[in-house]
């Protein structure tokens, strides 16, 4: 009973966090004719509850698709009806056609506002919750603690509650996809991460950890036994699960194309706005839209994020185990949100959700991402109004994970899993001494965090030489982008030396 009130004040607090940054401004408030994420929702809402499923996707009269047009799967289009529905209850102005476009009052912002709460309360709070009570080994301090520094993440809670939009629920649907996997139920995980990924197509940065987790497992059993039950078993389950979500669209060979084509939008090109990846960082030096035609940057990002993830696909099919699944998801998702096409600040989330499932395993690193990713948002997160949500959640964070998760003390080279490090040192270097990395690991820590308090502050507080006008927005992204290349090393290396976690690591489906 003890542990269930402490898991309940826990998952109370983190509640209590998220509705206090809804309060805040959101994404283009009172700023027509586009306005921002917020009305992109709210017009989906207005889209598919008034028009016929066969136009949801189409440019007609009646959907000006260069109005915050339909972009995400069927799932997210089947989620806005289920809250048009509710909305047209309680007052029909809000979903009514046309009329309605850029909808904005107290009673709406508070509905939606509270769309994405009960999201969270249905799908991520309990996924959180389930995975660190049954996937989490140590004292019940240790797992509800965990539990407690997810939910308090501030990157996720500062876009879905201030900037809005709906990631808990592909974010939730893909950690029970860990969940099932974990517990060695494969169809279950199977099935939650196909409705992660009929939700948001971004969950293409998880897709390969369990396509290799999973065949892995099932070549590890034999592809002429059990290995080719599983393998026919989860291949129905993703097949069926497909089915069932594009069902309206199956009768029609052009509404399954139109989809499709919505949902990945080539010519946007490479890059939008300051996003802490390779290509914006690069284009700073060297103007690479001028440079390379579209099809030659699409064919570059193809190949540099097809390299990038090929080595730990590669370790994870050979070693199908939980950790190795759990550092592959990192490694790809990073991989794809640093080297991949059209990649949004926002797409940060994605590798920052398996970050956090290591906040017991190694908390300084974890931490230190975690910080970097929502920082790395700072441009958006201004331009939306949110620097005081911003600097309180990310402070708070800061403050209880490094305190609760004892992760300053837990710095040693072996609690940090360096040895890689020392031994590429001992090889290129052989007359280096041996250098105490866990230190320098912590003092790098606290230097990276007072550059971002100052890089935060200075983009309010200064203004920017007349020539570079982007100055600031272009230092997060390139301070951002430096942390997250050396991470992903970090954590490649991490996965390719079989550095065991040490205890939940080894355990094995």
């Amino acid at each position: 009973m003890e542990n269930w009130s402490l898991v309940s004040l826990s998952v109370l607090l983190a509640l209590t966090a998220r509705w206090a940054v809804s309060f805040n401004s959101y994404s283009g408030a009172g700023k027509p004719p586009m306005f921002g994420d917020y009305e992109a929702q709210r017009h989906w809402q207005e889209v598919t509850y008034n028009l016929p499923v066969h136009e949801w996707y189409f440019n007609t009269t009646e959907n000006d698709l260069n109005y915050w047009g339909l972009d995400y799967p069927p799932l997210t289009a089947y989620h806005s009806v289920l809250c048009a529905y509710v909305a047209k209850l309680i007052n029909p102005e809000w979903v009514e056609l046309y009329v309605s476009r850029g909808y904005e009052s107290p009673a709406h912002k508070l509905f939606m506002r509270a769309t994405v709460l009960v999201a969270d309360i249905l799908i991520y709070i309990p996924a959180v919750v389930v995975y660190c009570l049954y996937l989490v080994e140590g004292t019940t301090k240790k797992k509800v603690t965990t539990i407690f520094c997810i939910l308090l993440y501030p990157g996720l809670t500062l876009i879905d509650y201030g900037h809005f939009q709906y990631n808990g629920v592909s974010l939730g649907l893909a950690l029970w996809g860990v969940i099932g996997l974990g517990l060695g139920w494969d169809m279950l995980g199977s099935l939650a991460f196909t409705l992660a990924l009929n939700y948001k197509q971004m969950e293409l940065y998880h897709s390969l950890p369990f396509f290799c987790y999973l065949l892995g497992k099932c070549v590890k059993h034999g592809l002429t036994g059990r290995g080719l039950l599983l393998l026919v078993k989860v291949a129905v389950t993703v097949l069926v699960t497909f089915a069932f979500c594009w069902l309206p669209f199956l009768l029609d060979s052009r509404q399954v194309l139109q989809v499709v084509h919505r949902l990945f939008p080539v010519a946007r090109g490479l890059f939008e706005d300051k996003v802490a990846n390779a290509w914006c960082s690069l284009n700073v030096l060297i103007k690479i839209k001028t440079l390379m035609t579209m099809e030659t940057q699409l064919s570059l990002s193809f190949v540099l994020t097809l390299l990038a993830v090929l080595p730990s696909s590669i370790k994870l099919f050979s070693k199908p185990t939980l950790w190795q699944f759990k550092l592959a998801l990192v490694n790809s998702s990073l991989a794809f949100f640093l080297f991949s096409y059209q990649v949004h600040e926002k797409s940060i989330l994605l590798p920052a959700l398996p970050v956090c499932l290591l906040l017991g395993d190694i908390p300084l690193v974890a931490i230190y991402f975690l910080q970097v990713s929502t920082f790395s948002m700072l441009p958006l997160l201004l331009k939306d109004g949110l620097l005081l949500p911003y600097a309180v959640t990310s402070l708070a964070f800061l403050y209880f994970s490094v305190s609760l998760l004892s992760a300053l003390q837990r710095s040693t080279d072996e609690q940090l899993r360096l040895q890689p490090y020392h031994t590429l040192l001992s090889t290129a270097l052989p007359c280096l001494p041996r250098l105490n990395l866990g230190r320098i690991t912590k003092w790098k820590f606290v230097v990276s965090m007072v550059l971002m308090a100052g890089l935060s502050v200075g983009s309010v507080a200064l203004e920017p030489p007349a020539r570079f006008p982007d100055l600031f927005p272009v230092l997060v992204s390139f301070f951002s982008f430096c942390h997250f290349l050396g991470i992903l090393v970090y954590f490649n290396l991490l996965q390719l030396s079989e550095t065991p976690a040490r205890r939940s690591g080894k355990k094995s489906n």
